[in-house]
């Protein structure tokens, strides 16, 4: 595939300490899948492509008030994770985007995320509209959730959805291979970061 930079996002979901980094609140869970894609190296280098090609990058961090106000009282599965594992704290360093992939000049932060899909509560959608993106390339924790949620919104709402197979990572093995194999290719281009990059030049 071919891209057009001018109608082109590479959008990059929650990279962030709490799952990047050691000593974050989720790196464990995910350390195995991480290393297995080298998906950190990977999207380093799709950022990098993407950048000189003149692509629109942008991070899509999740961050919460101390406390969870934002979430109901008795919140349930992965959002109740977050929670009792006290992650994703604003102003927190495991909150923080990881240094390496550190918004750039020219970048742009989608805020307000605070639930899986990245459409549902932030101005993503407006953002991708305003500036005539029609092609949206995703990478990620975790690969079956908000990654997931964010790729069948996009393809939903109209947009040419690629998903970054190499730059995405999930707390098992399993649960990552059976999103790759089974729900990405009904929502989506799967393509590795290095596909994704050829395909810029």
């Amino acid at each position: 595939m071919k891209f057009d930079p001018n109608t082109t996002a590479l959008v990059l979901i929650e990279y962030q300490n709490d799952f990047t980094s050691d000593g974050g609140g989720l790196h464990d869970a995910v350390r195995p899948v991480m290393e297995k894609t080298d998906m950190l190296a990977n999207t380093a280098r799709a950022v990098e492509a993407a950048r000189t090609a003149g692509v629109t990058v942008m991070h899509a961090p999740i961050t919460f008030a101390e406390g969870y106000n934002e979430l109901g009282k008795h919140p349930y599965g992965i959002l109740k994770g977050v929670v009792d594992g006290g992650v994703f704290v604003k102003g927190t360093w495991g909150a923080a985007i990881i240094d390496e992939l550190a918004p750039a000049e020219g970048d742009i932060v989608i805020e307000g995320k605070r639930g899986l899909d990245t459409f549902a509560s932030t101005n993503l959608d407006f953002i991708l509209r305003s500036k005539g993106i029609t092609t949206i390339a995703l990478g990620g924790f975790l690969t079956n959730c908000c990654v997931e949620s964010t790729m069948r919104s996009g393809y939903e709402n109209g947009y040419q959805v690629v998903t970054l197979s190499d730059c995405v990572a999930a707390t098992s093995v399993e649960e990552h291979d059976n999103a790759i194999a089974y729900d990405y290719p009904m929502f989506s281009t799967p393509m590795t970061a290095e596909e994704f990059s050829s395909g810029l030049s």
